[in-house]
């Protein structure tokens, strides 16, 4: 949920399930409501929360950093963004063809196993220059999809940036999934448990 939201979720949780006490316990905001329910917001880019315990302070402290950028990758697609605070700066989302597995045995699926690593190698190469070329020098990064190709496009990029978050559920990054990833990067982590 993003940040500027808190106030009028915070309405609705009272409504529901009455009065509740906010603390902060464990760098998260925490209420307990009469009934037993209870939820817990985490600050977005992996912060931990240490102030006062009222949402004014919590949304102060989620604001996204002046700075930060985003890399989404899947083997054969690719989302890359340096974003300032909430505005996306410049982006790019590629693809590149890596060929499906196949059922045929022995040599054949040697070969195809070999083209599909080549294709997938190839892949993140295009996705590593356009990091480096978009990210460099951005002090915070946060990271969805493939870990392996994660791991491979951070190490050909050589990017120095603090990885902050990782999405791993994130689907095929096309233009749609960056922009909902762009969102949650800087939505306010929230769990509820109802009595």
């Amino acid at each position: 949920m993003l940040p500027s939201r808190l106030d009028r979720w915070t309405v609705n949780f009272l409504s529901r399930h009455g009065p509740t006490a906010v603390n902060v316990i464990g760098g998260a905001l925490v209420g307990f409501a009469q009934d037993g329910s209870h939820f817990e917001a985490r600050l977005p880019f992996g912060r931990e929360y240490d102030g006062p315990a009222d949402n004014g302070s919590f949304i102060e402290a989620a604001a996204p950093p002046a700075d930060w950028g985003l890399l989404l990758v899947r083997k054969g697609g690719f989302a890359v963004a340096r974003i300032s605070a909430e505005r996306v700066v410049e982006s790019k989302v590629g693809q590149r063809h890596v060929q499906g597995r196949t059922k045929a045995g022995g040599q054949s699926q040697q070969r195809f196993a070999r083209r599909r690593d080549n294709q997938a190698r190839v892949a993140y190469e295009a996705a590593a220059g356009h990091a480096k070329r978009l990210l460099g020098g951005v002090p915070v990064l946060v990271t969805g999809g493939d870990r392996i190709g994660l791991d491979m496009v951070l190490d050909l990029a050589g990017l120095a940036a603090v990885v902050v978050d990782v999405m791993p559920d994130v689907r095929e990054p096309r233009r749609g999934v960056f922009e909902e990833a762009v969102v949650e990067a800087r939505s306010v982590r929230m769990s509820v448990t109802n009595a």
